[in-house]
């Protein structure tokens, strides 16, 4: 018979310790680290973002989002990379937060303000969570590139489009998505000089008229398994090149995501996950000062 006291006890007796609290959450396999600045003090720096990152000293996570109050909205948000820079927009960390704010408060929608601006988000039921991630950007300035250029055929081998959803995509369009070697080419199209604050990029290709299946390395991270940005980005640059409607089912490696690119922006609507709570020791943290 198994123990159940067993696994009721604490790991041991001594007081829980004091620190930083945090969240860890994910959307599809995209997973985040969530640090909620209303109620823990702490200066949210690169290094820190890094060390945390860090699958085996650290916590681990593609993204880390920051929490603070905010005038305008029901609370801000601010995103790093993995590799400790800064990214202005991270739809599904925006999608679990606004999951679990609802969640707390018994709201049925909220606003989120971030660099990409206030972003609203509806509880959709059954586990699912809407975002709308604003109107794409797909003037060579805003995304941005480095020359002028139109953004729905780049002068790049394999014919990408390019989109800013807040920050910059990459977008190849490929007979099988399965067969890149994404962390080959990812890396490379990272870099691409085209871009000036790198790229995040894309392979997809077309399964049906609203449906695509999409793979993603994360500029700053790597490959991921899904992410809210991309994939609104990939949605708008199927329908510019006629592929699709405006309104598509997407299959990432970590599931499946919905995205509509409707008048009033793009709309991304898919599960979350809060995973589990937990505390940054006071020496975890000293040693990285």
């Amino acid at each position: 018979m198994v123990d159940e006291a067993l696994y009721a006890r604490p790991m041991s007796d001594t007081a829980a310790p004091s620190g930083l609290p945090f969240m860890k959450m994910h959307g599809l396999g995209n997973d985040f680290v969530v640090i909620d600045a209303r109620v823990a003090v702490a200066e949210i720096t690169a290094s820190l973002a890094r060390a945390l990152a860090d699958r085996h000293r650290g916590v681990g996570f593609d993204q880390l989002a920051v929490i603070s109050p905010d005038d305008e909205a029901d609370l801000a948000l601010r995103f790093f990379n993995a590799d400790g820079s800064p990214s202005a927009a991270c739809g599904n960390a925006t999608r679990c937060i606004a999951r679990h704010e609802m969640d707390v408060s018994g709201k049925t929608e909220m606003t989120l303000k971030t660099e990409r601006g206030l972003l609203k988000a509806r509880d959709m039921g059954t586990g699912l969570t809407s975002v709308n991630m604003g109107q794409p950007q797909m003037d060579w300035r805003e995304i941005p590139l480095t020359e002028a250029m139109e953004t729905d055929h780049l002068p790049i081998d394999g014919d990408p489009v390019a989109t800013g959803m807040g920050n910059p995509h990459c977008t190849f369009f490929v007979e099988d998505a399965e067969a890149v070697d994404l962390a080959a080419r990812g890396a490379e199209m990272e870099h691409h000089p085209l871009f000036p604050e790198r790229t995040n990029v894309q392979f997809c290709h077309v399964i049906g008229p609203d449906h695509l299946r999409m793979r993603v390395w994360e500029r700053g991270t790597g490959i991921t398994l899904a992410s809210g940005s991309s994939s609104c980005a990939v949605a708008v640059a199927a329908a510019r090149r006629g592929l699709t409607g405006r309104k598509v089912r997407l299959t990432l490696d970590g599931g499946e995501i919905e995205v509509e690119w409707r008048e009033d922006g793009v709309w991304m609507t898919g599960p979350s996950a809060h995973v589990f709570s937990g505390v940054l020791t006071d020496a975890f943290l000293r040693s990285l000062t």
